[in-house]
């Protein structure tokens, strides 16, 4: 009977991971800016409505927009100088870009479709225009790259596969201990997917200054400032979204090599 039990629960958990799989795979679109085939969620005109359907709360979130139009202006005016001298020009996202109140969060990112957001707990730390710029490029590059809609889907796969795997690992005994060890491994994954995307998200950073004819060595110094602001009890890197500040560092040089040389 146990034994029967256990081969019941191997082949619902093999028919669930099959279901994630093609379902996943289903969902193959060619990015319409760099050619690469990925697996995503949303169309581009859909990344575009809930970027901008979300942007609001996304700000309030933050302590809402900073006031001085000075600010605003000069943000918005580097954003898109990026824009306008690459590839994002001719993508169909809808970019903007705004900052935030919030004077003690270090943070910038990216809602799908092109709405680009910086706390003054950032802003205030960089020292540089090209510094302001390289921070810009990586979130530009966080759209371009479909980062948003990519994660989606790679969430969806994750959670049908470790519903699988919960099915499968169940002990009638610890009920719960199944579904523990599936959810930890499902979030170990997703953390990975950040760290690749925040990688990728610096080449295009690194590629958009040298387009502009701006100092790609800007953006290694807003590694340092980072790694600075994270102080010595950030935690480890598999724990983490992010690379360590010192291994983005090391892949940002190695961009600032190809793209000068091509």
């Amino acid at each position: 009977m146990q034994r029967s039990r256990i081969g019941g629960r191997l082949l619902i958990g093999i028919i669930m991971a099959v279901v994630a799989l093609f379902g996943y795979f289903s969902k193959t679109q060619v990015n319409p800016v760099t050619g690469k085939k990925q697996q995503v969620s949303l169309t581009p005109q859909e990344e575009v409505a809930i970027g901008l359907q979300s942007a609001p709360q996304m700000a309030a979130e933050y302590g809402g927009l900073y006031r001085d139009e000075k600010v605003q202006f000069l943000v918005k005016k580097v954003g898109q100088g990026i824009v306008q001298s690459t590839e994002a020009k001719d993508s169909p996202y809808q970019f903007d870009f705004h900052v935030l109140a919030d004077p003690e969060t270090i943070n910038a990112f990216a809602v799908p479709g092109g709405q680009i957001f910086i706390t003054m707990g950032l802003l205030k730390r960089l020292k540089t225009e090209d510094q302001l710029a390289g921070v810009l490029g990586h979130e530009i590059g966080h759209v371009i790259g479909r980062h948003s809609a990519q994660q989606m889907a790679q969430q969806e796969l994750i959670g049908g596969l470790a519903g699988a795997a919960s099915t499968v690992l169940t002990d009638s005994n610890s009920p719960s201990s199944g579904a523990y060890i599936a959810q930890y491994v499902a979030n170990l994954m997703n953390l990975k997917y950040g760290r690749d995307d925040e990688l990728e998200a610096d080449d295009f950073g690194v590629k958009y200054m040298v387009q502009t004819g701006r100092d790609p060595e800007a953006m290694v110094q807003v590694m340092e400032i980072l790694a600075e602001a994270g102080g010595p009890n950030r935690p480890a890197e598999f724990q983490s979204t992010h690379p360590n500040p010192e291994n983005r560092i090391v892949k940002i040089k190695e961009a600032m090599a190809k793209y000068r040389n091509q």
